[in-house]
């Protein structure tokens, strides 16, 4: 049972010791977990965060929501400074504001790129792609009003390992990923405050038993966290299995990296400056390099799930309480917290969603 007061929980037990007038929601054998955080999210249902307007922000928010998602990061892609610029002042415009009641959560933004490695881009744009610097961190600091809470970063560039220092300083959390690091480059990230790895195995330097490089830090440095996009495409069931049992409970992460294009027909888009083609649930750019997903968390637990045989609560524990004490937020689903939770049936299937207290419509 859980007593909710306002938007807080009161307390979560099999027997409430608070006197309770009524019961607002009753679900017989269901099952209560955090609601999820999506730390790595560019759009939903036609609308990408580095454009979107204040109502462009609300669907995104009522989408996720939808999807059992209480909070998330809205996330950059590369693009010309300028433009980065004003895309993280809409996106903190939107965080300052006070969010609407059953609606998910921006809990900050996640900058990805535009310090990334040239030779691991994926699908950001080569041309806007730059070295990473305090100033230049400063710069993009501001222009988010102090909103970025975490930064995905090539470790190997020259200036990095500054930058991740700086990053620290600020608050800032910093991920590995879209980088060719050597092993010793990776592990002078992380000696330099890198604390987790962005969607492992992809768009980073292939493993090799003489030189692990940045996967092999990342699959086996205990303490450092590592994400990953569970929705079939982007990592064989081998992988992520071996992901993890190298990581488990405590370390390994849920991400979705996903697009504008999730939820709408097949098709051709635009994310930020670049054209993408969705067919089914794979979603790729005119060379055919995967370009982010088209799924929402609810269903990379329900992968995961499946892929590893996880039990429900361990599934989701990746998809929620890792993602928030990697970034160093509040604990999730206990008495104090912010009444975000998902319900679950007797049969595994994610059946509502509460956000700040409210019943998700």
């Amino acid at each position: 049972m859980v007593t909710i007061d306002g938007e807080h929980i009161l307390e979560i037990s099999t027997r409430c010791a608070q006197q309770i007038a009524h019961i607002d929601h009753d679900f017989p054998d269901g099952t209560i977990t955090a609601g999820f955080f999506d730390i790595h999210f560019h759009g939903i249902a036609g609308q990408d965060v580095m454009n979107a307007s204040p109502e462009g922000f609300r669907d995104i928010a009522h989408s996720l929501a939808r999807a059992g998602v209480s909070r998330f990061l809205p996330t950059t892609v590369t693009a010309p400074l300028e433009t980065t610029m004003s895309a993280l002042e809409r996106m903190a415009d939107y965080i300052d504001a006070d969010p609407l009641a059953g609606t998910s959560q921006a809990a900050g933004i996640h900058i990805e790129g535009p310090f990334l490695s040239h030779a691991k881009r994926g699908m950001h744009s080569a041309e806007h792609l730059l070295l990473p610097s305090p100033e230049l961190l400063n710069r993009l600091w501001e222009a988010a009003h102090g909103n970025i809470r975490l930064m995905t970063i090539a470790p190997e560039l020259p200036g990095a390992l500054e930058t991740i220092k700086h990053a620290t300083a600020l608050g800032i959390r910093s991920s590995m990923g879209h980088s060719m690091a050597t092993q010793a480059e990776a592990i002078a990230g992380i000696k330099s405050g890198i604390v987790s790895a962005t969607h492992t195995f992809n768009a980073m330097r292939a493993f090799n038993h003489r030189e692990p490089g940045i996967l092999g830090v990342a699959l086996d440095q205990e303490d450092l966290y590592a994400d990953l996009i569970c929705d079939g495409y982007h990592v064989a069931p081998e992988a992520v299995r071996l992901w993890l049992k190298a990581k488990g409970p405590e370390r390994a992460i849920l991400i979705t990296d996903c697009l504008s294009a999730a939820g709408r027909p097949n098709g051709k888009y635009m994310t930020g400056e670049t054209v993408v083609h969705v067919e089914g649930d794979v979603c790729r750019t005119d060379t055919g390099v995967l370009a982010g997903s088209v799924i929402t968390l609810d269903r990379a637990v329900a992968n995961l799930r499946k892929t590893a045989r996880a039990e429900l609560h361990s599934a989701v524990r990746l998809a929620s309480i890792n993602p928030a004490k990697m970034l160093g937020l509040p604990e999730l689903l206990a008495p104090g917290a912010v009444a975000d939770f998902n319900v679950y049936d007797a049969d595994g299937i994610r059946r509502e969603c509460f956000i700040r207290g409210s019943l998700v419509a």
